[in-house]
């Protein structure tokens, strides 16, 4: 199988190009920029891709091996991957006069095989001219040999360069992101065309590789997994059951926190339409009574984790049998615990799943989707046979409804909370926006309730309430590292409004949120 190779010099997008390359299906894996030269040829890369990063590189430590350059294969280098490869070859980088963050055009020029025939328009001249996105203050000042410039802008003359002898490219800008509209096609372009690697990463195979792998690690010992009913743990625990069938062993938690029917949502898919062996623990109370009285978010998130795992080591304890266990880290979970531990991430999020296995388990690792994306999981969820509403279900964070009651977490505000968020959930799922013809939930790329722990007067009837209030929430976006509100027909959130109020006694004002990611993050706690 053919692999890329890209080297992560602190982008805060570079997941996005491996995403990139995954969509032309192609394998590829991140990797931090000082990569040892041994490791890189052991790894074998059809070709290499080097991030951005938000350093200087005549300034840094953040530098590579330039023995990369001597294998032999292609080689794209994107905003400061370009200005390192520019200086590790002998060209000169600067501190431009004039920064350029955000939207810029570029004129494409020079014929390369990365941009040839792409344009998004052309000027009087007949130039093509591409819309991009840009992240940069220094810039490249003088090319190294062989180059030439292969596009351009007023305030960076050398936005991009190209040795097509040596299968050499560098943009100044950003292809990763959206903003790029023909970014995708030019990482396509280096992959599968300049590098020519087959696109053989498709999820078919895929199973069949991790039905062998997980066959080969197991052998006849027997699998635990902590079955929290979202999509990622719910599609390894449908993958591991394909390999090994009743060596595994679901264990489920209701911590109180679920949405409105979940538990049995996913009993009914698990235990009784798929065969899986699940046992199901009722915990509701004992985490209550741990939440009782605690209003800090940090605080309460990490007691749900602390309350899961003791749960959860109590009920493994029964299966005596079990070896192994099983988790639904994937990819994104990897790298950024990766970035944690080597203090190289300028964003750093800490995994509850990657790492944090208690040593007193005494159980093997077994996470057979960590080589996977989100869309990568979902997609092998479908093959898997897994319902396609429950696959491409909204995320739902892991402490549950316990982040989404703003305050002290109570059992009554929890029940408030399932049936409003069941509300708007059914109403944007049965409302088509006749636009696309797409349902406002297939629209909306996350979108729920939260809880607010104040109350406000209101009249119903010809009685004065005084009763709390719900926030509706929600969001479109590509990546969640950026987000925009959902402008949601007014008719729609006022059917909701009504009902809310209507058919959840308790709940007497509903509001809707209008802020984007950034400032504001897409869950409020």
């Amino acid at each position: 199988m053919d692999k890329i190779l890209i080297l992560d010099f602190g982008s805060q997008v570079a997941q996005l190009i491996a995403r990139r390359v995954r969509e032309a299906h192609v394998y590829c894996e991140l990797h931090p920029y000082d990569m040892p030269i041994a490791d890189i040829r052991a790894f074998a890369p059809k070709a290499i891709i080097l991030s951005g990063g938000p350093n200087s590189v005549y300034e840094s430590e953040y530098l590579a091996d330039p023995a990369l350059f001597d294998l032999g294969v292609p080689v794209l280098g994107i905003c400061y991957g370009m200005q390192w490869m520019a200086q590790s070859l002998g060209g000169k980088v600067d501190a431009g006069h004039m920064r350029e963050f955000g939207y810029a055009e570029i004129r494409a020029r020079g014929h390369s095989k990365l941009l040839e025939g792409l344009q998004d328009r052309a000027n009087d001249a007949g130039h093509g001219l591409l819309d991009v996105w840009m992240s940069h203050g220094d810039k490249v000042v003088a090319l190294p040999d062989g180059f030439k410039v292969i596009a351009e802008t007023p305030s960076c003359p050398i936005a991009g360069m190209a040795d097509e002898a040596r299968h050499f490219y560098g943009v100044q800008f950003h292809p990763e992101v959206t903003h790029t509209r023909r970014g995708t096609e030019m990482i396509h372009r280096f992959v599968l065309h300049i590098a020519g690697a087959q696109p053989s990463w498709t999820m078919p195979n895929y199973i069949d590789e991790a039905v062998k792998k997980i066959r080969a690690q197991v052998g006849s010992e027997e699998v635990i997994l902590g079955l929290s009913g979202g999509v990622d743990s719910s599609v390894a625990a449908a993958l591991i059951h394909r390999a090994i069938g009743d060596q595994l062993t679901c264990v489920f938690v209701d911590h109180g926190l679920l949405r409105l029917n979940e538990g049995q949502m996913v009993m009914d898919m698990f235990a009784k339409n798929l065969g899986v062996k699940v046992i199901q623990v009722d915990a509701s109370t004992a985490f209550m009574g741990k939440l009782a009285g605690e209003t800090d978010p940090e605080k309460k998130r990490k007691i749900i984790g602390a309350e899961f795992v003791e749960v959860f080591q109590d009920e493994s304890k029964k299966l005596t049998n079990a070896r192994w266990l099983a988790q639904g880290t994937i990819y994104p979970d990897v790298i950024e615990s990766a970035g944690a531990k080597t203090k190289k991430a300028h964003t750093i999020k800490s995994h509850h799943n990657v790492g944090g296995l208690p040593e007193t388990l005494n159980l093997k690792l077994l996470e057979p989707l960590r080589e996977l994306f989100k869309d990568e999981v979902r997609q092998l969820g479908i093959e898997l046979g897994l319902p396609h509403d429950m696959v491409y279900r909204h995320p739902f964070p892991g402490p549950g409804l316990g982040v989404r009651i703003l305050g002290e977490v109570k059992m009554e505000f929890a029940d408030l909370l399932r049936r409003a968020d069941a509300i708007f959930i059914e109403e944007l799922r049965n409302t088509i926006d006749p636009a696309s013809g797409k349902t406002w939930y297939d629209l909306t790329s996350q979108a729920f309730a939260v809880f607010l722990p104040v109350k406000s007067v209101g009249v119903m009837g010809d009685g004065r309430t005084y009763d709390y209030v719900v926030a509706l929430r929600a969001v479109v976006t590509s990546d969640f590292m950026t987000a925009h509100w959902a402008e949601l027909p007014y008719s729609l959130l006022g059917r909701v409004s009504n009902r809310i109020i209507n058919e959840v006694r308790g709940i007497n004002r509903v509001v809707y949120d209008v802020s984007g990611k950034p400032p504001a993050t897409i869950e409020w706690e």
